[in-house]
């Protein structure tokens, strides 16, 4: 009797993918999107962005394959619009991505900390190409990926706040 799938010599991970912002008209076709990635279960539940009028932001945890935080952050890169990013987690450490309209799209690889880890291939770029300390120091906190960290802190926070509320009630 045939299988009826193949079977995956891809690890199992585990991610987590936050959209923090999105304008109202795109939540069904990003919803389209991480399903075409994740599966047809996925439903992501969707509440109202403060900081932004009129968009909406979404959290949701997976369990799947192997590259599918990469899947995911290609599907949704091309919505201008979206302030998004996604981690893959495995043993050995992972990967994430981060996204907004300003800066486009980072990709880091991380330890099983989230910290991001930098490699001697890219540091040498880096000396290659600066010309001084100043220029040193920004393409290392652009390979670290701290402009996305900053534009996005101002999300996260939100997300602080409403925690903040909800254990002083």
């Amino acid at each position: 009797m045939e299988p009826l799938t193949t079977p995956s010599n891809r690890q199992q991970v585990r991610g987590f993918l936050t959209i923090h912002s999105t304008p109202s008209a795109l939540r069904h076709h990003i919803d389209w999107a991480i399903q075409a990635v994740l599966g047809a279960w996925v439903k992501p539940s969707w509440i109202a962005q403060p900081l932004i009028p009129g968009s909406y932001r979404t959290q949701l945890e997976f369990r799947d394959r192997q590259g599918a935080a990469a899947e995911l952050a290609s599907a949704l890169r091309s919505w201008h619009y979206l302030n998004f990013e996604v981690i893959e987690n495995t043993d050995n450490g992972g990967e994430l991505f981060r996204c907004t309209p300003e800066f486009g799209i980072h990709r880091a690889l991380v330890d099983q900390t989230g910290a991001v880890i930098l490699s001697e291939n890219q540091l040498n770029a880096i000396l290659k190409n600066a010309f001084d300390e100043e220029s040193i120091r920004e393409g290392i906190s652009s390979l670290l990926g701290n402009p996305w960290e900053l534009e996005l802190d101002r999300f996260r926070s939100v997300d602080l706040q409403e925690v903040a509320q909800l254990r002083a009630i």
